[in-house]
Protein backbone atom coordinates (compact mmCIF):
# COMPACT_ATOMS: atom_id res chain seq x y z
CA UNK A 1 0.00 0.00 0.00
CA UNK A 2 1.32 3.39 -0.98
CA UNK A 3 0.44 6.91 0.11
CA UNK A 4 1.69 9.12 -2.73
CA UNK A 5 -0.10 12.30 -1.67
CA UNK A 6 2.01 15.43 -1.56
CA UNK A 7 5.39 16.20 -3.02
CA UNK A 8 7.67 15.46 -0.05
CA UNK A 9 10.37 12.83 0.08
CA UNK A 10 9.29 9.22 -0.47
CA UNK A 11 9.92 7.00 2.56
CA UNK A 12 9.70 3.21 2.35
CA UNK A 13 8.37 1.64 5.56
CA UNK A 14 9.58 -1.95 5.75
CA UNK A 15 7.53 -3.37 8.64
CA UNK A 16 5.54 -6.61 8.93
CA UNK A 17 3.22 -5.28 11.65
CA UNK A 18 0.47 -3.59 9.63
CA UNK A 19 -0.75 -1.46 12.55
CA UNK A 20 2.73 -0.03 13.19
CA UNK A 21 3.30 0.55 9.46
CA UNK A 22 -0.02 2.34 9.02
CA UNK A 23 0.63 4.51 12.08
CA UNK A 24 4.06 5.49 10.74
CA UNK A 25 2.62 6.22 7.30
CA UNK A 26 -0.07 8.50 8.76
CA UNK A 27 2.40 10.46 10.88
CA UNK A 28 4.88 10.75 8.02
CA UNK A 29 2.09 12.12 5.82
CA UNK A 30 1.23 14.70 8.48
CA UNK A 31 4.93 15.69 8.52
CA UNK A 32 4.86 16.28 4.75
CA UNK A 33 6.37 13.02 3.48
CA UNK A 34 5.08 10.42 1.04
CA UNK A 35 5.34 6.76 2.00
CA UNK A 36 5.03 3.19 0.80
CA UNK A 37 4.58 0.17 3.07
CA UNK A 38 6.39 -3.12 2.47
CA UNK A 39 5.77 -6.20 4.61
CA UNK A 40 8.70 -8.53 4.02
CA UNK A 41 12.42 -8.50 3.23
CA UNK A 42 12.42 -9.99 -0.27
CA UNK A 43 9.74 -7.59 -1.49
CA UNK A 44 11.62 -4.75 0.19
CA UNK A 45 14.76 -5.28 -1.88
CA UNK A 46 12.77 -5.45 -5.13
CA UNK A 47 10.63 -2.39 -4.41
CA UNK A 48 13.45 -0.25 -3.05
CA UNK A 49 15.53 -0.99 -6.14
CA UNK A 50 12.58 -0.22 -8.41
CA UNK A 51 11.02 2.81 -6.68
CA UNK A 52 14.20 4.52 -5.38
CA UNK A 53 12.76 6.02 -2.16
CA UNK A 54 14.57 8.89 -0.47
CA UNK A 55 14.83 7.00 2.82
CA UNK A 56 13.98 3.58 4.26
CA UNK A 57 12.60 2.81 7.72
CA UNK A 58 13.71 -0.81 8.08
CA UNK A 59 12.49 -3.16 10.80
CA UNK A 60 15.17 -5.71 11.70
CA UNK A 61 12.67 -8.45 12.65
CA UNK A 62 11.01 -9.36 9.35
CA UNK A 63 9.51 -12.68 8.21
CA UNK A 64 11.54 -15.01 5.95
CA UNK A 65 14.43 -12.57 5.36
CA UNK A 66 15.50 -10.22 8.14
CA UNK A 67 16.18 -6.52 7.94
CA UNK A 68 19.88 -7.27 8.26
CA UNK A 69 19.58 -9.38 5.10
CA UNK A 70 17.84 -6.48 3.34
CA UNK A 71 20.67 -4.14 4.38
CA UNK A 72 23.29 -6.58 3.15
CA UNK A 73 21.53 -7.02 -0.20
CA UNK A 74 21.09 -3.30 -0.85
CA UNK A 75 24.61 -2.28 0.14
CA UNK A 76 25.99 -5.24 -1.82
CA UNK A 77 24.29 -3.78 -4.90
CA UNK A 78 25.82 -0.38 -4.12
CA UNK A 79 22.39 1.03 -3.31
CA UNK A 80 23.20 3.87 -0.90
CA UNK A 81 19.64 4.86 -0.02
CA UNK A 82 19.58 6.30 3.54
CA UNK A 83 18.36 3.64 5.99
CA UNK A 84 17.12 4.03 9.57
CA UNK A 85 16.96 0.60 11.23
CA UNK A 86 14.16 -0.16 13.72
CA UNK A 87 14.07 -2.99 16.25
CA UNK A 88 12.15 -3.98 19.37
CA UNK A 89 15.13 -5.99 20.56
CA UNK A 90 17.43 -4.67 23.24
CA UNK A 91 20.34 -6.85 22.10
CA UNK A 92 23.34 -4.68 21.24
CA UNK A 93 24.18 -7.12 18.42
CA UNK A 94 21.34 -5.82 16.23
CA UNK A 95 22.50 -2.23 16.48
CA UNK A 96 26.15 -3.03 15.83
CA UNK A 97 25.31 -5.39 12.95
CA UNK A 98 22.96 -2.88 11.30
CA UNK A 99 25.48 -0.05 11.51
CA UNK A 100 28.30 -2.25 10.22
CA UNK A 101 26.16 -3.31 7.28
CA UNK A 102 25.59 0.34 6.34
CA UNK A 103 22.55 1.64 8.23
CA UNK A 104 22.65 5.42 8.64
CA UNK A 105 20.91 5.41 12.02
CA UNK A 106 19.21 3.04 14.48
CA UNK A 107 16.28 3.47 16.85
CA UNK A 108 14.86 0.95 19.33
CA UNK A 109 11.14 0.27 19.72
CA UNK A 110 9.15 1.62 21.43
CA UNK A 111 10.27 5.05 20.32
CA UNK A 112 8.85 8.53 20.66
CA UNK A 113 7.37 9.70 17.37
CA UNK A 114 9.04 13.11 17.69
CA UNK A 115 12.43 11.43 18.02
CA UNK A 116 11.84 9.24 14.96
CA UNK A 117 10.78 12.22 12.84
CA UNK A 118 13.79 14.20 14.02
CA UNK A 119 16.12 11.35 13.05
CA UNK A 120 14.44 10.99 9.66
CA UNK A 121 14.87 14.71 8.99
CA UNK A 122 18.51 14.62 10.12
CA UNK A 123 19.38 11.63 7.92
CA UNK A 124 17.68 13.24 4.92
CA UNK A 125 19.59 16.50 5.47
CA UNK A 126 22.86 14.59 5.67
CA UNK A 127 22.02 12.70 2.48
CA UNK A 128 21.32 15.98 0.64
CA UNK A 129 24.66 17.41 1.76
CA UNK A 130 26.50 14.29 0.65
CA UNK A 131 24.71 14.32 -2.71
CA UNK A 132 25.72 17.95 -3.26
CA UNK A 133 29.36 17.12 -2.49
CA UNK A 134 29.27 14.17 -4.90
CA UNK A 135 27.59 16.29 -7.58
CA UNK A 136 30.19 19.03 -7.17
CA UNK A 137 33.01 16.50 -7.39
CA UNK A 138 31.46 14.90 -10.49
CA UNK A 139 30.93 18.30 -12.11
CA UNK A 140 34.52 19.32 -11.39
CA UNK A 141 35.86 16.07 -12.82
CA UNK A 142 33.69 16.45 -15.93
CA UNK A 143 34.76 20.06 -16.39
CA UNK A 144 38.41 19.03 -16.31
CA UNK A 145 37.92 16.08 -18.65
CA UNK A 146 35.54 17.75 -21.09
CA UNK A 147 34.84 21.40 -20.26
CA UNK A 148 32.56 21.96 -23.27
CA UNK A 149 29.37 19.95 -23.77
CA UNK A 150 27.96 20.07 -27.30
CA UNK A 151 24.53 19.04 -28.50
CA UNK A 152 22.73 20.09 -31.65
CA UNK A 153 23.42 23.80 -32.23
CA UNK A 154 24.44 24.42 -28.62
CA UNK A 155 27.74 24.40 -26.71
CA UNK A 156 27.89 24.63 -22.90
CA UNK A 157 31.27 25.58 -21.44
CA UNK A 158 31.20 24.31 -17.86
CA UNK A 159 34.44 25.98 -16.84
CA UNK A 160 33.59 29.44 -18.25
CA UNK A 161 29.85 29.07 -17.50
CA UNK A 162 28.90 30.25 -20.97
CA UNK A 163 26.43 28.96 -23.55
CA UNK A 164 26.42 29.53 -27.30
CA UNK A 165 23.96 28.58 -30.02
CA UNK A 166 25.09 28.67 -33.63
CA UNK A 167 28.27 30.27 -32.25
CA UNK A 168 26.27 33.18 -30.81
CA UNK A 169 26.24 33.89 -27.05
CA UNK A 170 23.11 32.84 -25.19
CA UNK A 171 22.64 34.95 -22.05
CA UNK A 172 21.50 32.80 -19.10
CA UNK A 173 20.80 33.72 -15.52
CA UNK A 174 22.73 31.92 -12.77
CA UNK A 175 19.89 29.49 -12.07
CA UNK A 176 19.15 28.90 -15.75
CA UNK A 177 22.79 27.86 -16.24
CA UNK A 178 22.70 25.68 -13.11
CA UNK A 179 19.56 23.90 -14.34
CA UNK A 180 20.87 23.42 -17.88
CA UNK A 181 24.29 22.14 -16.76
CA UNK A 182 22.69 19.76 -14.24
CA UNK A 183 20.41 18.28 -16.91
CA UNK A 184 23.22 18.10 -19.49
CA UNK A 185 25.47 16.19 -17.11
CA UNK A 186 22.84 13.50 -16.47
CA UNK A 187 21.92 12.81 -20.07
CA UNK A 188 18.78 10.71 -20.64
CA UNK A 189 18.06 10.43 -16.90
CA UNK A 190 14.57 11.49 -15.81
CA UNK A 191 14.43 14.01 -12.95
CA UNK A 192 11.24 14.88 -11.10
CA UNK A 193 10.41 18.52 -10.52
CA UNK A 194 10.89 17.94 -6.79
CA UNK A 195 14.40 16.57 -7.36
CA UNK A 196 15.31 19.51 -9.57
CA UNK A 197 14.05 21.94 -6.93
CA UNK A 198 16.26 20.21 -4.39
CA UNK A 199 19.39 19.84 -6.55
CA UNK A 200 19.33 23.22 -8.34
CA UNK A 201 17.47 25.52 -5.94
CA UNK A 202 18.34 23.69 -2.71
CA UNK A 203 14.67 23.61 -1.71
CA UNK A 204 13.13 20.60 -0.03
CA UNK A 205 9.68 22.04 -0.72
CA UNK A 206 8.58 24.69 -3.16
CA UNK A 207 6.43 25.52 -6.15
CA UNK A 208 7.11 22.93 -8.83
CA UNK A 209 5.80 25.42 -11.39
CA UNK A 210 9.09 27.25 -10.84
CA UNK A 211 10.87 24.37 -12.59
CA UNK A 212 8.35 24.41 -15.45
CA UNK A 213 8.88 28.14 -15.94
CA UNK A 214 12.67 27.82 -16.02
CA UNK A 215 12.54 24.91 -18.48
CA UNK A 216 10.27 26.98 -20.73
CA UNK A 217 12.75 29.89 -20.56
CA UNK A 218 15.65 27.60 -21.46
CA UNK A 219 13.74 26.08 -24.36
CA UNK A 220 13.06 29.56 -25.73
CA UNK A 221 16.78 30.30 -25.65
CA UNK A 222 18.38 27.06 -26.90
CA UNK A 223 15.78 25.03 -28.81
CA UNK A 224 15.26 25.55 -32.54
CA UNK A 225 11.52 25.00 -32.01
CA UNK A 226 10.62 25.54 -28.34
CA UNK A 227 7.14 24.08 -28.88
CA UNK A 228 8.69 20.83 -30.16
CA UNK A 229 11.94 20.55 -28.17
CA UNK A 230 14.69 18.09 -29.08
CA UNK A 231 16.83 18.39 -25.96
CA UNK A 232 14.84 19.50 -22.89
CA UNK A 233 12.11 16.88 -22.93
CA UNK A 234 9.03 16.50 -20.75
CA UNK A 235 8.37 13.00 -19.39
CA UNK A 236 4.67 13.07 -18.65
CA UNK A 237 3.89 12.34 -15.03
CA UNK A 238 7.59 12.11 -14.09
CA UNK A 239 9.49 15.32 -14.85
CA UNK A 240 12.18 16.22 -17.37
CA UNK A 241 15.12 14.61 -19.11
CA UNK A 242 17.88 15.92 -21.34
CA UNK A 243 18.57 14.34 -24.72
CA UNK A 244 21.67 15.31 -26.72
CA UNK A 245 20.15 13.98 -29.91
Amino acid sequence: MNDEAGDGELIAIVEDDAAIAEGLALNLKLAGYRSEMIGDGESAVRQIEANRPDLVLLDISLPVQSGLWVLEQLRGRDNQVPIVALSARQDEFDKVAALRLGADDYITKPFALAELLARVAAVLRRAVRQARVRAADDAAALAVASPVLRFGEVAVDLAKRTVTRLDQPVPLTHLEFELLSFLCQSSERVHSREKLLLQVWGLRQGQVRTVDNFVAQLRAKIERDPDHPRHLLTVRGSGYRFSPG
